[in-house]
């Protein structure tokens, strides 16, 4: 690669900082196993292989994949929808990352995947991290999205 932009590293704690992560994660992709759910410490810790859209659209682009984490605290309960957590080679593509206040500041993150998969959380509040671990490699393609037609 010629050019390999720094690492990420943001802390969340607001819906905005959540939606400049949600940008940063399109187009992840998790394997099952890599979603850790530890209920006496409130943590959901995912692994992922994050495509990195900042060298997309740089002045010359690349195409690249990071491996990234994304850990939430503070986590009251986790549920999947058309998620099978027995199937731990099972790939999800994360799509975006909402997040919908219930009784300030607590709230549900939900995380949708492709294929009308689902995580949601149950948070007291908002309270992640995304890091980039390190390892970068270049991958073949660039994500695309199917644009709606608007009447």
């Amino acid at each position: 690669m010629d050019r390999v932009a720094q690492p990420l590293k943001f802390t969340v704690l607001d819906e905005e900082d959540l939606e400049v992560v949600s940008t940063h994660l399109q187009d992840a992709v998790i394997k099952v196993a890599d979603v850790i759910w530890q209920p006496q410490a409130k943590r959901l810790v995912i692994g992922l292989n994050r495509f990195d859209w900042e060298q997309a659209v740089a002045d010359k682009p690349q195409t690249c994949r990071r491996r990234s984490a994304l850990r939430f605290e503070r986590v009251q309960s986790f549920k999947c929808r058309g998620v099978d957590p027995a199937a731990k080679d099972g790939v999800l593509n994360l799509l975006t990352v909402e997040f919908s206040e219930t009784e300030a500041p607590s709230g549900a993150v939900t995380l949708i995947f492709s294929g009308d998969a689902a995580m949601r959380l149950e948070v007291e509040c908002l309270e992640a991290e995304l890091v980039d671990l390190g390892p970068v490699w270049n991958c073949t393609g660039r994500p695309v999205h199917a644009v709606e037609a608007k009447d």
